[in-house]
């Protein structure tokens, strides 16, 4: 069945790991009929977490969609991971969502995720609730966590529900501070009941302040709270919509998961106060000229679609979809925004965890599956030709953590690569890189987690196994002072010799990086012939260094003197005389390492300034500045030597419990310390053998 656009609402589920969305989710779908039973994550058999790598770990680790319908309106809910490595994941659901149900826990108050959640709100202007978790579980504080959130967020935090509790401070029902109605669960079936007596001047108190909220959206309301009418309860849900919508207000409710309390309630609040995808966060889109305009949502549009996530498994490629204008339906032929070149869509589906449900439309603002877009990725706009649109990319941050990843078999090396592209269409937030250099395929990726993910995927979707080492600094060698040296090669054996003899100055060269080779031989004592031999077999020899077997840069290889035989000498001889040259110089040409630095950028709360700079001190960093970003955090620059950030990503995490990120660029090489270089040499030797 499809519904119009006002009666559909995207909603993620954000906050902290831990704090209860998947099981928010799943006593959302229970009570509206979706689900006859109560999923749990501890037994794996949840709607939202169905992925085996989630059932084993128990968290999730990727955004799935749980649909659900409710007083004639389509609710597609959101769920996304908390832990921090999955913030991909995230981006990918904010992107689809019209507003957010920030979840936190009774037990936790104010986390990381939460201030993380808001944070992301904040930047996208999104209409928000936050919805307290675990009321009803041992050492859960409602009162405690409520305050943290209005000392945090203000004034504009404020309780449309409230919990009942017995003598030891346990959870019982709830109260409908909005209709003064009070609840309780029975079997999992709700149950009006009396206000206890205790409780009545308190929702008395927020009733008042929610009519102060409704009065603030507009003068006519204004005139009438102040001249002491009351607001009908049409009224009031205008009202407080409009708070939701321009961010004046942010309701909180509460309840439990595991038994349903409150799950109705939010249902209804989702339904009466946040916005529809007509109302939603507005669009910027370029059109092909280059231009940016603002995109209207709208039923009546050409049809257009983003894919903003996309799913690659052993079953096919989903590509998932929000509509933005017009309705969608199988077969019909779409441009593809970022290509250029039309794509004929394939079979529709709405998707409720892993259960697809095969559909003739997708309407506008409806959230959906196209299944078997193989040119199509993430983040691409699908448009009718009459109006080719490009929406915003979907903002992944970089990855900052990189491992070198091989396989335990050798030869395998080809399947995981085709194993990591596979997983790159679902997860476009980590990267895969060839370093030529190094010699290693080398992975990006938000933390250890992630990578630890991959690899596990990679066993059971690719059946490849792969394992992790440290990836190799690039470092280069060069020599500080000039030296001269001869090289003879002569080899007489039966019949025709080898003979090539040569005087070669090596000179350091700060200017190139790439060695620079020159003659100055008189009267022929070498034939012009014989040249680019000599060329060739010192740029051969310059690949290894004399200290580690890094590449030798900034040298300037001057040939100015030799000998040669007529019959005897050839190319091969001259070349082989030229790496003698190159041997027997440069160990006594004081040859140096050069590291390579980056440019760090960390922000961090302020808090954790001094630990952040005594840390960088540690890694042989410099700080070349710091600039606050205006709300509590603050930049630091610094240059660090590459071989020092090895696992900064996880440190960094661990000094500011979670709170502090960064972005790392290589600038330059530089001489590198004798204690560093040392340790250096020490490894290579030791990669070596």
């Amino acid at each position: 069945m499809s519904y119009s656009v006002q009666n559909i609402r995207n909603v993620c589920l954000l906050g902290h790991s831990g704090s209860g969305k998947t099981a928010l989710a799943e006593s959302l779908l229970l009570m509206t009929g979706a689900i006859d039973r109560m999923g749990r994550a501890a037994d794996g058999n949840t709607v939202c977490d169905y992925d085996q790598e989630e059932i084993k770990r128990q968290i999730s680790l990727s955004t799935a969609i749980a649909p659900l319908e409710y007083k004639g309106c389509r609710i597609n809910l959101l769920d996304t991971p908390g832990a921090f490595d999955f913030a991909g994941e995230v981006m990918e659901a904010l992107r689809a969502a019209d507003a957010a149900i920030i979840v936190c826990s009774a037990k936790d108050g104010i986390s990381v995720g939460l201030e993380k959640a808001w944070k992301y709100c904040e930047e996208r202007n999104m209409p928000r609730f936050l919805y307290i978790s675990k009321t009803d579980e041992e050492n859960s504080d409602y009162n405690a966590t409520f305050n943290a959130l209005r000392e945090r967020f203000g004034k504009k935090v404020a309780p449309v529900v409230v919990p009942i509790w017995d003598e030891n401070k346990k959870v019982t029902g709830i109260i409908d501070v909005l209709n003064k109605r009070a609840y309780e669960m029975q079997n999992l079936k709700r149950t009006e009941i009396e206000i206890p007596a205790d409780k009545v001047s308190v929702v008395t108190e927020f009733n008042d302040a929610l009519k102060e909220s409704v009065a603030e959206t507009s003068e006519e309301f204004m005139d009438k709270f102040f001249g002491g009418e009351d607001f009908t309860y049409a009224e009031m849900i205008q009202g407080l919509r409009q708070g939701v919508r321009e961010l004046s207000l942010f309701p909180v409710m509460c309840g439990s998961a595991i038994n349903c309390l409150g799950s109705l309630m939010l249902m209804d609040d989702i339904v009466e106060l946040l916005p529809n995808p007509a109302e939603g966060n507005y669009h910027k889109a370029t059109k092909a000229d280059g231009e940016t305009e603002e995109f209207v949502v709208s039923p009546g549009g050409v049809p257009t679609a983003y894919v903003f996530k996309t799913i690659s498994d052993q079953y096919g490629k989903y590509s998932f979809v929000k509509v933005l204008s017009g309705t969608i339906t199988p077969d019909m032929p779409m441009t593809n925004a970022r290509t250029g070149s039309t794509e004929k869509l394939g079979r529709l589906y709405t998707i409720r965890g892993k259960k697809t449900t095969e559909v003739k439309e997708l309407t506008c603002g409806d959230i959906g599956a196209i299944a078997k877009m193989e040119k199509v990725k993430t983040g691409d706009t699908l448009c009718d030709a009459r109006k080719v649109v490009a929406l915003k990319q979907i903002p992944f941050a970089e990855p900052c953590y990189s491992v070198a990843i091989v396989p335990k078999t050798r030869g395998q090396e080809d399947k995981i690569a085709q194993g990591l592209n596979r997983l790159n269409e679902e997860d476009p937030s980590f990267s895969v890189t060839n370093n030529a250099e190094t010699h290693q395929m080398v992975l990006s990726c938000a933390g250890d987690m992630q990578v630890d993910v991959l690899v596990s995927k990679l066993k059971s979707r690719f059946n490849v196994e792969a394992e992790t080492q440290p990836t190799r600094v690039p470092y280069r060698e060069k020599i500080r002072k000039t030296v001269q040296k001869q090289g003879r090669h002569k080899k007489q054996t039966g019949g025709s010799g080898q003979f090539g003899d040569v005087w070669i100055r090596f000179e350091p060269n700060p200017e190139a990086e790439e060695m620079e080779f020159a003659e100055e031989v008189f009267g022929g004592s070498v034939p012009k012939n014989f040249f680019p031999a000599v060329e060739k077999g010192l740029r051969e020899a310059c690949v290894h260094g004399p200290l580690a077997g890094y590449p030798v840069v900034n040298l300037k290889a001057v040939l100015y003197d030799g000998s040669y035989h007529p019959v005897d000498s050839s190319e091969i001889a001259f070349k082989t005389a030229a790496q003698l040259a190159y041997k027997a110089a440069l160990p006594e040409a004081n040859p140096v390492l050069l590291e390579p630095v980056g440019e760090l950028k960390v922000t961090v709360p302020d808090s954790y300034m001094g630990d952040v700079i005594g840390d960088l001190n540690k890694r042989r960093g410099r700080v070349m500045g710091m600039d606050p970003t205006g709300d509590g955090d603050q930049v630091i620059t610094a240059e660090v030597p590459m071989a020092e950030m090895g696992s900064y990503a996880i440190d960094l995490r661990a000094m500011t419990q979670s709170r502090g990120s960064f972005t790392f660029h290589f600038v330059r090489y530089e001489d590198c310390p004798p204690a560093a270089q040392e340790k250096a040499i020490a490894e290579a030797k030791a990669e070596k053998e």
